[in-house]
């Protein structure tokens, strides 16, 4: 009989890097921009790739021209692939593990940002009335990727993402309620000025607020699923209570121990203190 393994929480759904096998800096490609320094093929070893598999620029990603590194996270799928599909192999020594890697390591990265949507949807209190269909799915893309990787490579992931998305919308209209906030899902917001701005239960899925003006904005309850986050300036901004916001959105922001975020989330390293207070002294 099958094991009913317990579903993933979103605490587990965290990159491990000493239990891959560097996937991020093999497998995907990347252009020169303002993320990268320099242009690297799929499947290429990045030249920063030391052979213990670790950045030998970790420590300068950003100024030496990486920043798109420092916000990468694939949510646990590299050591997922690593360990459960490839069983601990290493692409570098193993002909098979370096043939398929490049198919599989995509297909888990979307497993895992799906895994990740699920756990959160569950956790809402208010998703009572599709509960069965959120674990029903959870437990469906958790089985897969602990699949082969034939399997994994065959399976119409888009598909499944498509699907999931419709229960993920049900659950924001479900959490922000009768009366939701503003509905800008989609907007064009880059470099808005939205300084303190109430955007309390709005829709910003899959909004473009790269370089918008965030500051002191209350975000509680907005819907940021698929929101393009990148260099917004986020401090003193409230987060909590957000949905669908992942490490990678809250890396890509520009925070600083102002901003407050929900509670699975921690303050990325680079983001920076806060500037001291210029008001005279009571």
């Amino acid at each position: 009989m099958p094991v009913d393994l317990p579903m993933p929480t979103r605490g587990e759904l965290r990159a491990d890097c000493a239990r891959c096998v560097a996937l991020c800096c093999v497998v995907p490609a990347f252009q020169a921009s303002a993320d990268f320094a320099i242009d690297k093929p799929a499947g290429r070893p990045c030249p920063n790739l030391t052979g213990e598999l670790r950045c030998g620029i970790h420590s300068q990603l950003r100024e030496r021209g990486f920043p798109g590194c420092t916000v990468f996270d694939c949510l646990g799928a590299g050591q997922k692939v690593t360990q459960v599909t490839f069983g601990g192999r290493d692409w570098r020594t193993d002909a098979t593990v370096a043939r398929d890697v490049g198919a599989v390591f995509p297909v888990m990265r979307v497993l895992h940002e799906l895994l990740w949507y699920l756990s959160e949807a569950l956790e809402l209190a208010s998703s009572g009335p599709i509960r069965g269909a959120l674990s029903a799915a959870l437990r469906d893309a958790d089985a897969l990727s602990r699949s082969d990787a034939a399997t994994l490579v065959a399976d119409d992931v888009e598909g499944r993402r498509r699907a999931v998305a419709d229960l993920l919308l049900q659950a924001s209209e479900l959490a922000r309620g009768p009366r939701p906030g503003r509905n800008l899902r989609g907007a064009d917001l880059v470099g808005a000025r939205l300084r303190r701005a109430d955007l309390r239960k709005a829709n910003l899925r899959g909004a473009l607020l790269i370089g918008a003006d965030l500051r002191g904005a209350d975000l509680r309850g907005a819907d940021l699923i698929g929101a393009d986050l990148r260099g917004a300036d986020v401090r003193g901004a409230d987060l909590t209570g957000t949905l669908f916001l992942t490490p990678l959105q809250v890396a890509a922001a520009r925070g600083d121990a102002t901003t407050r975020l929900p509670p699975v989330h921690t303050p990325p390293a680079h983001w920076s203190p806060p500037l001291p207070s210029t008001a005279p002294p009571s």
